[in-house]
């Protein structure tokens, strides 16, 4: 059964940045679209970022765009995000996922969760 494993988390000031990762089992993450979404303390799970690596197309949330960066290594099967300028609101646990085949609508998750990576900001 496909899975990933999210990593690379942690405590950082505002301003500063963080790479997290996405190591999938079960499925060759260039074949598939996926994204990263983030739940913060009493919010429903949202969408940051997507690529539908096969149109090529990517999707940003506006509360991130020009500062976050999905990306991929075909040759470790992993995800990342790339997260640059984090702001205090950017606390939250982060998840990535499969998503739909997306071209202009907003990337839905299709696949199952995983344990996602706590990022905490601090101001």
């Amino acid at each position: 059964q496909a899975q990933q494993v999210e990593s690379g988390g942690g405590l950082v000031q505002a301003g500063g940045s963080l790479r997290l990762s996405c190591a999938a089992s079960g499925r060759t993450v260039s074949s598939v679209p996926m994204g990263w979404f983030r739940q913060a303390p009493g919010k429903e799970r949202e969408i940051v970022a997507a690529a539908n690596w096969g149109r090529p197309r990517e999707y940003y949330a506006d509360s991130v765009k020009g500062r976050f960066t999905i990306s991929r290594d075909n040759a470790k099967n992993t995800v990342y995000l790339q997260m640059n300028s984090l702001r205090p609101e950017d606390t939250a646990v982060y998840y990535c996922v499969r998503v739909s085949d997306f071209l202009f609508a907003v990337p839905r998750p299709t696949g199952s969760w995983g344990q996602g990576t706590q990022v905490t900001v601090s101001s």
